[in-house]
């Protein structure tokens, strides 16, 4: 069993998979230094990536220094673990843009002042400078091949192709657990569960180099109680933390669409509330799972975390537009109309005058809400109409411009779930 308070803390949470024998009584025994790494083939992260970055997280509440390592040397050759294919390989300029991206990102969740301040590295700063005789002679001579083709990150490549250059990766990654040794005193790893094989041989590098005494502990792989891969929309898109990427409330909308079975076990992972919080947010999954009071307290934890708060208070608010039918269209600000415009079907109607209106059949057909005017006629007829609020009749094919929420905005409902949103052009 975990001895430390920090794993301790993470086995309760269900994030902590495999550790080495000691890491607990290292942990315990003062404040000490661990590192995770991050690709940076992207110019963001994605909520898959949040599993390390809160890992990191609890390691330094818990009073030990985390450090940040960005892969620009093997970001430019690509980790063969858990994939099928080689990477495209990318440009030093590449790579410095996105770790600077992520850089941002990561000052949300990590304090990088004070005593335990986190540290960003990048492995370019000695892969590059690295010598092939010099590698061959410090590296390569502690590990045998037999050694290398044990691992699962090389086994698993090994019938479908797997070149030299992603062959090596693994005693890149001891080399880098070696220098952050070196230089920052860093004695732990921590990484996916499928990056045990790398991690393990940093370890030994360690050993055999300098004597010296590291450890390691990998994180649970995360699936959805579906089976399907943490992180995906149901388009089969990421969900980023580049709000230009994945906007905050379709990043608010992915938490909240939490499946009963799994808001308990994200609230876990990704949120900073306790125990008690957490198991009263699971009872109240079970006793009144309707109100979905867990989603909600996850959606607001991790979009306020990423976003700030104002941008989580602005995208509940949307959220609710669309959600909730009882809502008075009249209580809602500019600023949640404008959001809502990006996000569901928006066109823009003429300004007129005086008691003039706007086509109601010519607004639904502009929103793709209907196919032609035909079409919406027979729904207006049908009742099935509303715009900011008020329930249409058959009748009511023009509706009067001066009714429109703060003199620009009209909110079509067609039927329970279609909404869209007409916007006076501006004179």
């Amino acid at each position: 069993m975990p001895t430390s308070p920090l794993l301790e803390e993470l086995a309760w949470r269900g994030l902590l998979n495999q550790y080495t024998e000691g890491v607990g009584a290292a942990l315990a025994g003062g404040s000490l230094t661990g590192y995770a790494g991050f690709d940076p083939t992207g110019s963001s992260l994605h909520i898959g990536h949040l599993v390390p970055v809160m890992a990191l997280v609890h390691l330094q509440r818990h009073g030990h220094r985390p450090i940040v390592l960005v892969g620009g040397g093997t970001g430019m050759i690509g980790d063969p673990s858990g994939r099928s294919a080689e990477r495209n390989l990318l440009t030093l300029d590449q790579v410095a843009d996105n770790a600077r991206a992520i850089r941002g990102q990561l000052e949300h969740f990590l304090d990088f002042d004070g005593p335990l301040a986190a540290r960003m590295c990048n492995n370019a700063d000695w892969l590059l400078e690295l010598r092939m005789v010099d590698y061959l002679r410090d590296v390569g001579k502690h590990f045998t091949i037999n050694f290398m083709l044990q691992k699962e990150s090389v086994k698993s490549r090994l019938d479908s192709g797997l070149s030299y250059t992603e062959f090596s990766y693994m005693l890149l990654q001891a080399c880098d657990f070696l220098e952050l040794y070196r230089r920052e005193g860093c004695t732990l790893q921590l990484g996916g569960s499928d990056q045990w094989g790398n991690m393990t041989a940093g370890i030994e590098l360690i050993r055999r180099s300098e004597g010296g005494e590291a450890h390691v502990f990998t994180l649970t792989l995360l699936l959805g109680a579906d089976g399907k891969k943490f992180g995906k929309t149901a388009e089969g898109t990421s969900v980023w933390l580049d709000p230009a990427r994945t906007s905050p409330y379709r990043f608010y909308q992915f938490w909240i669409n939490t499946d009963d079975r799994d808001a308990g076990r994200y609230l876990r992972f990704f949120s900073l509330l306790d125990r008690d919080a957490i198991e009263a947010l699971e009872a109240a999954v079970a006793e009144r799972p309707e109100s979905r009071e867990a989603q909600q307290a996850l959606a607001n934890d991790v979009t306020t975390r990423v976003h700030g708060a104002e941008a989580a208070k602005l995208a509940a608010e949307v959220s609710r537009v669309i959600f909730d039918r009882r809502l008075d269209p009249r209580e809602l600000s500019p600023e949640v109309l404008e959001t809502l415009a990006a996000e569901i079907p928006c066109a823009d109607v003429p300004s007129a005058d005086g008691e003039a209106g706007f086509s109601v059949l010519d607004g639904l057909v502009e929103l793709g809400m209907s196919k032609s005017k035909g079409e919406a006629r027979r729904v207006l007829q049908q009742g099935g109409v509303s715009v900011n609020g008020v329930k249409l009749g058959a009748e009511s094919s023009n509706f009067p411009h001066r009714e429109a929420l703060h003199g620009r905005y009209f909110l079509v409902r067609k039927g329970a779930r279609e909404i869209g949103l007409l916007r006076v052009g501006r004179s």
